[in-house]
C-alpha cells in the first residue's frame, strides 16, 4: 500500500483498527476529558478567572451613573486632560467608562473593602488589563460589566486597555488608587 496511491479497500470503515491506532485514540481521549474538566476546576479553584455578570445597557444612562457618581465623589483632577478622581464609599457601585483612548474617572478605592466594578465601552469593543494584578476583562459596547473587586493590597494599580482599538490604543492608559 501507498500513501499516493488510494487504498485497495475502499470502503475504509471495514478495515480492521490496528491496535496502535487505538492506543492513540484513547490517549487524545483521555486528555480531552482531563482537560475538559480542567476547566471548571481552574475557574472555581484556580482564581485564573473572574465571575461576574454582564448585563445588555444603553450607553446614555450609564454615562448618567457615571456622572452621578463623579459629581458625588470628586477628590482631586489628574492628568493634563482634568480627568476626576473619585473616592467612591466602599460597597458601592463604581462606574468605569472605556471610549477612545481613555478611561473615566480615575478611581481611588479602600484595601480591604468590596467595591462593584461597572464596566463599559462606549464606541468600540476595548480591554480592561489590571496590571500588576493580571486582571483582563473584554468590554463590549452596549453591554454592563460588573464585577466584585476587594483590593488587597495598597498602592498605584495601572489599567491598559489590551483590545487593539485604533490609533490612539497605546495612550490608554490609567490608574486606580488603593489606600
Amino acid at each position: 500500500m501507498s500513501a499516493i496511491q488510494p487504498p485497495a479497500q475502499r470502503i475504509w470503515w471495514n478495515q480492521p483498527i490496528h491496535k496502535d491506532e487505538i492506543l492513540w485514540v484513547v490517549i487524545a481521549f483521555t486528555w480531552c476529558m482531563i482537560m475538559f474538566f480542567m476547566m471548571p476546576y481552574w475557574h472555581i479553584y484556580g482564581k485564573q478567572n473572574l465571575s461576574n455578570e454582564t448585563y445588555k445597557v444603553k450607553p446614555e444612562w450609564f454615562q448618567r451613573a457615571t456622572d452621578e457618581m463623579v459629581a458625588k465623589y470628586t477628590v482631586r483632577k489628574e492628568t493634563a486632560e482634568n480627568i476626576p478622581v473619585v473616592a467612591p464609599p466602599a460597597g458601592s457601585d463604581v462606574y468605569l467608562i472605556a471610549r477612545l483612548w481613555s478611561f473615566y474617572p480615575i478611581l481611588e478605592l479602600e484595601k480591604g473593602k468590596t467595591y462593584r466594578l461597572n464596566l463599559t465601552a462606549m464606541d468600540y469593543q476595548h480591554g480592561f488589563s489590571l496590571q500588576p494584578e493580571n486582571i483582563n476583562i473584554q468590554i463590549v459596547p452596549g453591554y454592563q460589566h460588573v464585577v466584585n473587586i476587594t483590593p488587597t493590597k495598597s498602592g498605584k494599580f495601572s489599567i491598559m486597555c489590551n483590545e487593539y482599538c485604533g490609533i490612539g490604543h497605546h495612550k490608554m492608559i490609567s490608574n486606580i488608587y488603593v489606600k
